[in-house]
């Protein structure tokens, strides 16, 4: 595999906090442009945070395509998202708190429905240093139209909602696979999306909670949505050193931990942490 170099956002393990994101405007007048705040976008995993005003909206181009080789979940931090898939016309619709996922080759638009700022966090992997994002996209087909309406199920709904759901290629995430993992004091898991090249799902951190040493089989990038989290790498660089292997991850701010890197989670305070992570290809490590 080929590395971008150029592409990379590669953070130290530990916190990211937002204003150290590397920010990038995508997209062009034909598209539509989007902000991105990157946080992480390296060889295994991006992790970034995107933003629109209210009313716009991103398409495609021939020089902005959105029909990735890769693996995508999107997160509402704010607002209210409508994403679609402009080659089915299936459209969904998404507020704050909610997920959808989609894979290889999906194209997708996205419009800002409400009335303030949209902000949605999306994990992506393979990330675009590895030459799935634009550099694959323009090697496929290009789709000169779109649509956003699905004909075929008006006069059978809702009684076909099943067979419409089996022919989506965006899924809302209605179904959670929870987990609870540690021994000593688990932590609540929620998987919301689970593939060969990416998991994602959310952490839930009860007041004054520590988790058990955890290990991934990839790397690791997560968002703290509230509460104030704490990352403890027993490991180093120096636990005995000036603070360097202990981390606080406010809300709104980013982590990164490597795959193989033992790693805990402290809820150091009287309010409960709520958070949202992905990893990289494999989730367990190899002897896991």
């Amino acid at each position: 595999m080929t590395i971008d170099r150029s592409r990379l956002v590669s953070p130290p393990p530990g916190s990211v906090r937002s204003s150290d994101a590397v920010m990038k405007l995508w997209g062009d007048e034909e598209s539509g442009r989007v902000s991105d705040r990157i946080f992480v976008s390296n060889e295994k995993i991006q992790l970034m945070v995107f933003t629109m005003p209210p009313g716009a909206r991103f398409g495609h181009s021939e020089a902005a395509r959105t029909a990735m080789a890769a693996d995508e979940l999107y997160h509402v931090l704010r607002g209210t998202l409508v994403l679609a898939n402009p080659e089915t016309g299936e459209v969904h619709r998404l507020e704050r708190g909610d997920s959808i996922s989609f894979g290889r080759d999906t194209w997708h638009h996205g419009f800002n429905h409400g009335t303030e700022t949209l902000e949605v966090l999306e994990f992506f992997a393979p990330p675009p240093a590895t030459g799935s994002s634009q550099a694959y996209a323009k090697t496929r087909p290009y789709l000169t139209g779109a649509t956003y309406v699905r004909d075929e199920w008006l006069e059978r709904w809702s009684d076909a909602a099943e067979d419409a759901r089996a022919k989506d290629t965006q899924h809302p995430v209605r179904d959670v696979l929870w987990r609870l993992e540690g021994t000593t004091d688990p932590v609540l898991i929620g998987i919301q999306l689970s593939t060969p090249e990416l998991t994602a799902g959310s952490l839930e951190l009860r007041p004054g909670q520590r988790s058990d040493g955890v290990v991934r089989g990839g790397d690791e990038a997560g968002y703290v949505l509230g509460g104030q989290m704490h990352l403890f790498l027993p490991d180093g660089p120096d636990p005995d050193g000036p603070g360097n292997a202990w981390h606080q991850i406010d809300a709104g701010d980013a982590w990164f931990v490597p795959e193989g890197v033992p790693h805990r989670y402290f809820n150091m305070t009287d309010e409960p942490v709520r958070a949202i992570f992905g990893v990289a290809p494999r989730y367990l490590p190899a002897d896991g």
